[in-house]
C-alpha cells in the first residue's frame, strides 16, 4: 500500500512558517508506530511520507517502509527538494543523506522515491541499477488555480510521461500516489496576492515496465486503487529491451558536472 506525500495533515509547505516545525516527528516516534500496527493488521507491505525531525533545525522528508508483518525495513529521505511558488520544501527539508537505496520486503526491493524525485531520471536509474523491482513516487503535486485550462493539462501530462518514461528505460513498474483536493493557502487567508491554494490533481497510477497504464485513480476524488502486478514481466521486458546491457557508461562523466558550458 502506498500513501501520498507528507500524508498525516495538509501540504503545509505553501507557506514559510518556523511554527510548522510542530508537525515533524522522530522515526521511530507515533506515526511509525501506528503504521506498523496497521501494516501488521492488515498484511500489506505499507509505504509512507512523513515529516521527520532528525535534531532542532534539521528535518527531512521522508518515506517510511514496513513490511506486511509490521516490522520496520528502512526509509528514504527525499533528495531533490523543490523551492517554488506554493512549494516553499527548502525551507522545511534537508535534502536526504541516504542515497538511491532499495528497501527489502516481501513484496520486492522497492524503488522509494518522493514527489520532485519523480522529475529526474538519474533517481529513477540509480534505483533500477541498485536492484529495484518496483519504483514508487508518494506525491503531492498539483496546480496553480490561476493557471489557464491548456497549462493545468500540460503539467498533468507531463507529469504522467514523466513516470511512464521511468518504467520504460529501467524495465520496471512504477507506482504513484498524488493528494486530491483543494488546499488552501495560509497566505491567501492573510490577504496575501499569493496563490489562493493548490488544487491537486490526483489521478495515481500503476504503469508497467513498458509504461503501459496498468491503473489509474481519479483526478478529484480520493480512493483506493487496487492493481495486481506481475514482477516477471519486468524480466521478459529486460530481455527483449537490454537497456541496461547497452549503457555507455565509459561515456557518462559529465553527467556529473552541473552544466557543460
Amino acid at each position: 500500500m502506498l500513501l501520498q506525500e507528507l500524508h498525516n495533515g495538509p501540504y503545509f509547505c505553501q507557506h514559510q512558517s518556523v511554527d510548522e516545525f510542530d508537525r515533524a516527528e522522530a522515526i521511530p516516534g507515533p506515526s511509525t508506530e501506528r503504521l506498523s500496527r496497521l501494516a501488521k493488521q492488515h498484511g500489506v507491505v505499507l509505504v509512507a511520507s512523513l515529516f521527520e525531525r532528525r535534531a532542532p533545525g534539521l528535518a527531512h522528508n521522508t518515506a517510511v517502509v514496513f513490511d506486511a508483518d509490521g516490522s520496520f525495513r528502512g526509509k528514504y529521505r527525499k533528495m531533490h527538494i523543490p523551492d517554488d511558488p506554493g512549494f516553499n520544501e527548502k525551507f522545511y527539508f534537508t535534502p536526504g543523506d541516504l542515497g538511491f537505496t532499495p528497501i527489502d520486503t516481501s513484496v520486492g526491493r522497492l524503488g522509494v522515491l518522493v514527489c520532485w524525485d519523480q522529475w529526474y531520471p538519474e533517481a529513477a536509474r540509480l534505483m533500477a541499477l541498485a536492484g529495484a523491482d518496483l519504483l514508487l513516487y508518494p506525491t503531492a503535486i498539483g496546480w496553480d488555480p490561476r493557471d489557464t485550462d491548456a497549462e493545468k493539462e500540460r503539467q498533468r501530462v507531463a507529469w504522467i510521461l514523466s513516470h511512464r518514461g521511468h518504467a520504460v528505460a529501467n524495465g520496471l513498474p512504477v507506482l504513484t500516489c498524488n493528494r486530491t483536493g483543494f488546499e488552501a493557502s495560509p497566505l491567501a487567508r492573510e490577504g496575501s496576492d499569493a496563490s489562493p491554494g493548490i488544487q491537486f490533481w490526483g489521478s495515481s497510477a500503476v504503469f508497467g515496465p513498458q509504461g503501459e497504464v496498468l491503473a489509474e485513480a481519479s483526478r478529484d476524488a480520493a480512493e483506493v486503487l487496487f492493481c495486481e502486478i506481475d514482477l516477471a514481466r519486468g524480466e521478459a521486458v529486460r530481455r527483449i529491451w537490454p537497456f541496461l546491457r547497452d549503457r555507455r557508461i565509459d561515456a557518462y562523466g559529465d553527467l556529473t558536472r552541473r552544466f557543460r558550458d
